[in-house]
């Protein structure tokens, strides 16, 4: 890695696309001169034939050192920023297959083939794919070779600007974090599969399968992973791996030793191992990749992180096996009852050096739309899985009624994750989807995003759309959409007004209150506007739009608003449950309900103020006439009983609303039900007040 700080300008100047191509075609090349091997060890024996592989493995790795040089200033031109994450996550999953088919095909052909021959094939075959690769590569655009100044003859220096580069805290933020991870984490790669057969006393096949479990959890979270990174940015993915990664040294230390439950307990860690590494992975390569290193300044950045990244490789394996050799004194001993062994410190080391690098990462600057803590508790709100699941089949559906039942079951999710796609349908040009989203929106947790799309829908030209968005955004129930609702009482669609009255009742805005209060008693000529300011001063408890919804409540002939009404007058007084569970009651047995109710009136008035003994007689004798349905009967007894009671014991609102009922039912009879079910509200309230 360290040529990279002396090739960097030089292969700027030839052009990274021709550079990776030139030396990467080289290597494959150079892998060739292995098929001489059995040659040269007939012709000059071991010793020879040592120093002709050391040779080819020297030049191999020179002419990989220099493709790598130019390959990341490369990636950093042809990927663009906002699929970076998930550019890294589909690379990781299509290298992690193909390293997995290669090694068992090679297990296979080396298994059935005698001396040297099988490794001859595969070499050959390696290479022929790798010039193959070699030329896919060149259809990537980018990596043109930098212009030089006229006049420069400099090949090296002239445009070199290392002191940017070390001078930037970001970076040098972000070279010793990666540092502190490498030099935890290179290690315990290496050192873990003996510590499964050493302390763990797992068999050497088992030691294999958990390779397996880190392939699991690598191809299953990586495009997740990726994605999150591209979406929420690339501080919370990386941070998030970091922390996952501390966990697993205090995994491998508290797993059961020796146990049937051992192998199960490392094939856990091991998946747990692949999920953490990918978001440490594609998390900080995006970050690196996006925020840290400037895209004009990229020659030297990425030669420095290439060369300081190799340089921290090696020295962690050196550092690691001479904390392992010294640490051999630690087996057997014993520390408050805890055995310890050689590779507690590596363990520990693996979690300390990680928590210094968190303090390091999380100051870097970056383009993270959300912090690690608010990603962290995206995963824990709604639904995840389901989520994650409906994300994919939006992804994938196309017609009307697919997305539209998709977007259905994002709102259900009640999930942070599909923020993204529900404003996606918000701007769908099919009138369903658009609707839909506005339904599943409602369902959702209050979010800023969420709130102004619904806003620029409801002071849209679309009044079918703008009704739902503010009956939508009275369901979020957010005093962020407060003054866009008030606007609405003056917009030019009565519809859109009256869903914004009811909205701003259902926010129980008192500063409302008053603007509501004027339009409703201005004898509005609209019945469903009328219906709504009603509604709303209702919800608001504003006993000074009683008399003018009692006189509405006499004027209409719409059962509908009737029933309405009734339940905002029910409100002023309080316990809208109790009137609810008294309406269903009605409208299944009205006379047997009514009697029922009368009779515990009765016995509420004995420990009431109100009570006395003409009013306890009316009361049993409206309820024996009400018990054999004599609503008729009934009906003027429950009359004489509010008359029995004296209105200065009553609340304002409560006296007006009895005064209404009892002069209706006087005149009228119990042909409408609203009044005698308003009326036997109210007394109950009064009686427990």
């Amino acid at each position: 890695g360290l040529i990279a700080l002396f090739i960097a300008p030089t292969v700027s100047r030839f052009g990274y696309k021709r550079t990776f191509i030139t030396f990467f075609g080289l290597r494959n090349l150079i892998t060739l001169a292995l098929l001489l091997t059995p040659l040269v060890l007939s012709v000059y024996g071991a010793e020879i034939t040592f120093g002709f592989i050391a040779l080819i493995v020297g030049v191999f790795s020179l002419t990989r050192a220099v493709a790598e040089t130019a390959r990341f200033p490369w990636i950093q031109e042809y990927v663009p920023p906002t699929v970076q994450g998930k550019y890294t996550a589909n690379n990781n999953i299509s290298a992690t297959i193909a390293g997995f088919l290669s090694v068992t095909i090679a297990g296979y052909v080396i298994g059935r083939s005698d001396g040297l021959s099988g490794f001859m094939w595969l070499i050959g075959v390696g290479v022929i794919f790798g010039l193959v690769s070699t030329w896919l590569m060149t259809h990537v655009p980018g990596g043109a070779p930098a212009p030089v100044a006229e006049g420069d003859d400099s090949a090296n220096e002239h445009h070199r600007d290392l002191t940017t580069a070390l001078a930037d805290r970001n970076f040098l933020r972000y070279l010793g974090g990666a540092a502190l991870l490498v030099i935890a984490s290179t290690p315990l790669g290496s050192f873990v599969p003996l510590y499964m057969r050493e302390q763990v006393g797992l068999s050497a096949d088992s030691v294999v399968y958990l390779q397996s479990g880190t392939l699991f959890g690598t191809l299953l979270t990586s495009y997740l992973w990726g994605w999150a990174a591209d979406r929420y940015g690339s501080k919370p993915i990386m941070l998030t791996g970091v922390f996952l990664k501390i966990m697993l040294p205090i995994a491998w230390l508290l797993m059961p030793q020796n146990s049937p439950l051992s192998l199960p307990a490392a094939l856990a860690i091991a998946f747990f191992q692949g999920l953490a590494d990918m978001g440490w992975a594609i998390g900080s390569a995006r970050l690196l990749f996006v925020n840290v290193v400037p895209r004009d300044k990229k020659s030297d950045y990425m030669a420095l992180y290439y060369a300081f990244v190799g340089i921290t490789g090696g020295l962690s394996q050196l550092f690691s096996g001479r904390v392992l050799d010294y640490a051999k004194a630690l087996d057997g001993v014993s520390v408050l009852g805890l055995a310890l062994n050689a590779y507690v410190p590596l363990f520990l080391l693996g979690i300390i050096l990680p928590i210094f690098a968190v303090f390091l990462l999380r100051r870097i600057h970056a383009d993270e739309s959300v912090s690690m803590g608010q990603f962290v508790g995206i995963l824990f709100k709604g639904n995840p899985f389901l989520a994650v699941s409906s994300l994919i089949r939006y992804s994938f559906a196309r017609d009307e009624d697919a997305v539209v039942h998709v977007t259905e079951s994002l709102g259900q999710t009640r999930s942070i994750l599909a923020i993204e796609e529900l404003l996606a349908a918000l701007k769908d040009p099919r009138f369903n989807v658009r609707f839909e989203a506005i339904l599943a929106i409602s369902r959702m947790e209050p979010d800023e995003r969420l709130i102004n799309a619904l806003v620029e829908v409801l002071n849209g030209k679309t009044p079918a759309l703008s009704v739902i968005a503010a009956w939508a955004l009275g369901r979020l129930g957010d005093e962020r959409a407060v003054e866009p609702l008030r606007n609405t009482l003056e917009a030019p669609y009565r519809s859109v007004q009256a869903h914004g009255a009811r909205a701003l009742g259902t926010l129980a805005d008192r500063g409302s209150e008053e603007i509501l209060l004027q339009h409703f008693l201005n004898n509005e000529s609209d019945v469903d506007l009328r219906m709504a300011y009603a509604s709303a001063l209702g919800k608001l408890q504003t006993v000074d739009a009683v008399q003018e919804m009692l006189n509405f409540l006499a004027e209409t002939d719409d059962r509908s608003i009737q029933m309405e009404l009734a339940l905002a007058l029910a409100r002023m007084v309080g316990d809208e449950g109790h009137f609810i569970q008294l309406q269903r009651q009605m409208e299944l047995d009205l006379s047997t309900t009514m009697a029922q109710t009368v009779n515990t009136l009765k016995r509420e008035m004995a420990r009431s103020s109100l009570g006395s003994v003409a009013l306890a007689k009316t009361l049993d004798q409206s309820a024996d006439a009400l018990a054999h349905n004599d609503l008729t009967h009934g009906a003027e007894l429950i009359c004489e009983a509010i008359r029995l009671i004296p209105s200065e014991k009553l609340q304002p609102a409560s006296a007006q609303i009895l005064a209404a009922c009892a002069d209706y039912l006087r005149k009228h009879g119990p042909e409408r039900t609203e009044y005698f079910l308003l009326a036997l509200h109210v007394l109950h309230l009064e009686m427990h007040s």
